[in-house]
């Protein structure tokens, strides 16, 4: 029979268990000023680009991918207007007049503020900040990762605008980079406080939960298995201490019928119903309108899916696509933009079937000219070709079409199937 004492010693063990239970749970705010996905139009933020100049250590990166950078040799398509920038960095890059064509980097403060700025201005939602693999190991890399990581939460604050995690597992090494991964997660939150910072916060949040996204789940010929996926989710999931997230997985176009671009394991099918979103990858599955409306009822047929097995589901919209200057045996232009009309018929039908958020793909990547900021109509003439806008067509339009496309997810506007007028451009 237990004594009084053992009682009373019992109860209070048992207290202070529940206490620290209780005090695990404190590195996330119970709640965000962004408290679901649902209603939002976000976009992806890759916050990737180097200058020799910046500070960064990483010479031209992104803006070449290897050797000098020099007409002929560079890496986008898509060619930025710099006009609003606080400060750009020249090239050997000249326009048509003679005048230098100068770039940003992802590295600087003020580059940061700017896209955010622009954010709130058209109405973005906010963005998903990339995280690779292999750019978070350590070095250079982490360093310029981190910096635009804290560089991303401080103009959020400062526009209002969502912010949230989304690690991309290409290159990942199976079970190995996990652990490393881990402790990325309890470094962002220990040291940038990503998610403590009260109810107000703008991180977002996902069913009453902080929203990281792992992105890369299910693909074909991926070296790191499921086994990997359902480690990284248990702990986001479960940790007393840095869990208790939400997760959103970006799987392949088909992920549904286990073909084409995904693997053919039926347990990617498990691990989704462990998810809280599910975000498949469709940047280059058609390239067209005609071959979107074919597309269409593949989302369909994921809503049904996604609804069936009670787990949140957001289609990717993207603007166009061009590689050529990264691989010159693809053709300029490869999926034209179509001024604006290839990236509306996606955003309208994405909405008409059923769609409660959306995903851009992406605010910033010129590398694959599927950014949505700000474009220049006046790109360098000379050896290697970029993407022209339209004529007539403002540098802002995407900007433009991506907020009016918030509105009407949200019923702000009425729905409508054809393009909005582009205005002129600010």
């Amino acid at each position: 029979m237990m004594s009084t004492f053992q009682k009373g010693s019992g109860m209070l063990l048992a207290m202070l268990c529940l206490c620290g239970s209780a005090f695990s749970q404190q590195k996330h705010s119970k709640t965000s000023y962004y408290k679901s996905y649902k209603g939002l139009v976000m976009a992806g933020y890759q916050g990737w680009f180097n200058t020799p100049e910046d500070g960064a250590g990483r010479n031209w990166n992104h803006w070449v991918a290897k050797g000098r950078l020099e007409p002929g040799n560079i890496k986008v398509d898509l060619w930025p207007e710099t006009k609003e920038y606080e400060k750009t960095y020249k090239t050997p890059f000249v326009r048509a007049d003679g005048s230098p064509a100068n770039v940003f980097s992802s590295y600087d403060a003020s580059t940061t503020d700017l896209h955010f700025k622009w954010m709130k201005e058209y109405g973005v939602d906010g963005v998903f900040v990339q995280r690779f693999v292999g750019q978070v190991r350590g070095g250079a890399n982490r360093h310029h990762n981190n910096r635009v990581m804290h560089h991303a939460l401080d103009a959020s604050k400062k526009y209002n605008r969502a912010i949230a995690v989304m690690y991309d597992l290409s290159g990942m090494r199976d079970s190995v980079d996990v652990p490393m991964l881990i402790d990325d997660w309890k470094n962002l939150v220990d040291s940038l406080h990503m998610t403590d910072g009260g109810n107000k916060q703008t991180y977002l949040y996902h069913n009453g939960k902080p929203l990281v996204a792992l992105w890369g789940v299910g693909f074909a010929g991926r070296n790191y298995t499921l086994r990997s996926i359902e480690r990284l989710m248990d702990f986001l999931q479960n940790d007393p201490v840095y869990g208790g997230c939400a997760v959103l997985l970006g799987v392949p176009a088909y992920w549904r019928d286990l073909a084409k671009d995904a693997a053919s394991d039926p347990h990617l099918h498990d691990v989704l119903r462990r998810a809280d979103i599910v975000h498949p990858w469709a940047v280059g599955r058609f390239k067209n309108e005609e071959e979107y409306a074919n597309y269409l009822q593949q989302i369909k047929g994921d809503i049904a899916w996604c609804r069936e097995n009670k787990v949140d589901y957001v289609p990717v919209v993207f603007p166009g696509f061009s590689w050529t200057n990264m691989y010159p045996r693809f053709p300029l232009n490869q999926i034209p933009r179509n001024n604006g009309a290839f990236f509306w018929k996606q955003i309208s039908g994405a909405i008409g079937a059923g769609a409660e958020m959306l995903y851009v793909a992406m605010f910033d990547e010129v590398d694959e000219a599927t950014a949505i900021f700000k474009i220049s109509k006046d790109p360098p003439v000379g050896k290697s070709p970029f993407v022209q806008l339209a004529a007539g067509e403002p540098s802002d339009h995407y900007l433009q079409l991506t907020g009016y496309a918030a509105k009407m997810l949200r019923k702000e506007v009425p729905f409508r199937e054809q393009i909005p007028a582009a205005k002129p451009g600010k």
